[in-house]
């Protein structure tokens, strides 16, 4: 098997090595500089016909947390509390109307209108993509990540996303974990359990 092409350090902070994190270390802040670059880096990622659907939120204001707390579940909101920042990972139904600027094919964004059913599928699929290139560019540049469900999306939506065009997916607490607050590191599913040849 050939060597990686790239440093085993990078593959354990990307993959071997990162851990989702629920408690950050204590007078720890995530700059506003630091989540543009985030997003500059996220960006670059594939999305089907380069449609880009996913929106995001960067929650780091105590306002934004007391806005985002109804719709959350009691373990979920003790941990958006005390993170640093959460990411609102969502997605726009109205992404074809922009395909004409981002896609080399005029007229692309007919392809995802066809019924409610394709678009809604399209972006949500696309958004979650998105949203795991975000916690994989986040790893990279040094923070750690807490990915959840556990919310009502009517909720968030109606708080952050009023017009309806726009829909929650996930939320991704970002930060510097804390080591010492990690449950036992449980395993993953084999290869043989999990995958098969055709």
């Amino acid at each position: 098997m050939e060597k990686s092409v790239i440093p085993q350090e990078v593959l354990d902070r990307l993959f071997l090595k990162a851990r989702s994190h629920t408690g950050w270390r204590e007078g720890t802040s995530v700059p506003d500089a630091l989540l543009r670059e985030l997003y500059e880096i996220a960006k670059m990622a594939p999305t089907t016909s380069n449609s880009q659907p996913a929106r995001f939120v960067f929650v780091r204001t105590s306002e934004g947390r007391e806005k985002l707390s109804p719709a959350l579940s009691g373990s979920n909101r003790t941990k958006v509390m005390a993170a640093p920042v959460t990411a609102i990972i969502a997605y726009d139904l109205d992404f074809p109307d922009d395909m004409d600027r981002f896609y080399h094919v005029k007229g692309a964004g007919n392809w995802y209108i066809s019924t409610d059913r394709l678009r809604e599928d399209t972006a949500l699929r696309n958004s979650s993509l998105q949203g795991a290139w975000l916690m994989m560019a986040a790893r990279a540049l040094g923070l750690d990540c807490g990915p959840m469900s556990g919310f009502d999306n009517a909720k968030v939506d109606a708080a952050f996303f009023p017009g309806g065009r726009i829909k929650s997916n996930f939320l991704c607490n970002l930060g510097y974990g804390d080591a010492a607050k990690l449950p036992p590191y449980m395993g993953r599913r084999t290869f043989e359990e999990n995958c098969s040849f055709a």
